[in-house]
């Protein structure tokens, strides 16, 4: 019952999180900034409350490891938000951000010194080829205004390169994040949701540095056309209301993450949010119409089959099912 429920909420906070922030993009790209800040803050005063009581609960990770984790996670979330203001289409961004796995398991061929099967390198060329191939159709939609120069047309393009270096950064820290992440627990032991409220608010006086982008964009959300919220007959402006979803809708999807974590095995959790981030990519596609080729299909499929290939779920399916009919046989 705990799986289905957080698997529901997987799929519901997660795929409803996408709808909000690209909502959010459409009017003000570089919102990226205040929308990180609005998650941070709101899973840094839930984990306060509910998590270490106000304080007064020990850490089980001493402070020193996680101040090194937050610094990796508090980086990878502030570029990935704030790429999106260099012409990157938003299924363009889903589907970078599917390549976190393969990350993970380069470096960990260079790094833990791991060794890997025959599939999971096959996996590792299908995802790449997948990225390679819509990264290469995205670069053939870049936005240029009408009656731009050459010269605007390169600069776009340019803009354009440079957000995909940061997507390509931020996977890489991410993945390293990971593998520090999976040294510590191997360590300590896991205390994820202990981790979940560090890596939210140890990170909050670094938005310091981003306030006045931050400022900038909470005005702008607050000149932004009002809505009337029904049950309390209110009007607040619409970006505000769009903000407080994506930030509740973000906490649901999280939350569902670490139920799944505790409640199920790696290759499910994987299953699960591999097959969310399809879901979400579809919704970007058919509800905000974005652009979106055959070539680019082609590489989506490519980069999921490479996906489902490294998680091996074909061969544990398959297990499954022989294990019903030795059942069966047995009775």
């Amino acid at each position: 019952m705990n799986t289905l429920f957080a698997i529901a909420l997987v799929f519901v906070g997660c795929c409803s999180n996408v709808v909000f922030l690209e909502l959010l993009v459409r009017d003000f790209p570089g919102c990226g900034n205040i929308v990180t800040f609005a998650q941070f803050a709101f899973i840094a005063l839930e984990g306060f409350i509910f998590e270490t009581h106000f304080g007064r609960k020990k850490p089980h990770i001493p402070l020193s490891n996680y101040v090194i984790m937050v610094s990796m996670f508090f980086t990878v979330s502030v570029i990935n938000n704030y790429a999106l203001n260099f012409n990157i289409a938003m299924p363009l961004h889903m589907i970078f951000r599917s390549g976190s796995l393969i990350a993970n398991m380069i470096l960990g061929i260079i790094i833990l010194k791991k060794r890997y099967s025959a599939s999971k390198y096959l996996s590792i060329v299908l995802v790449s080829l997948g990225i390679f191939i819509c990264t290469i159709m995205s670069a053939k939609q870049v936005h240029v205004e009408k009656g731009a120069t050459e010269e605007d047309g390169f600069y776009a393009f340019m803009h354009w390169i440079l957000g995909i270096a940061m997507l390509t950064f931020a996977l890489l820290m991410s993945a390293r994040m990971g593998i520090f992440q999976e040294t510590l627990y191997k360590e300590y032991g896991k205390h994820s949701k202990e981790a979940l409220f560090y890596n939210h608010c140890l990170p909050l006086p670094g938005f310091l540095l981003l306030s006045t982008d931050i400022y900038r964009h909470a005005v702008l959300f607050s000149q932004s056309s009002p809505v009337e919220i029904p049950v309390i007959g209110q009007s607040v402006p619409v970006m505000w209301l769009y903000l407080l979803m994506n930030v509740i809708t973000q906490y649901v999807c999280i939350r569902g993450v670490f139920i799944l974590t505790t409640e199920c095995a790696s290759l499910t959790v994987t299953l699960v949010v591999t097959l969310r981030k399809f879901l979400s990519l579809i919704i970007s596609i058919l509800y905000f119409n974005n652009p979106f080729t055959a070539w680019h299909w082609v590489g989506t499929a490519v980069v999921f089959l490479g996906t489902l290939l490294y998680t091996e779920v074909y061969s544990s399916i398959r297990v499954a099912m022989k294990g019903e009919k030795a059942d069966k046989k047995a009775e």
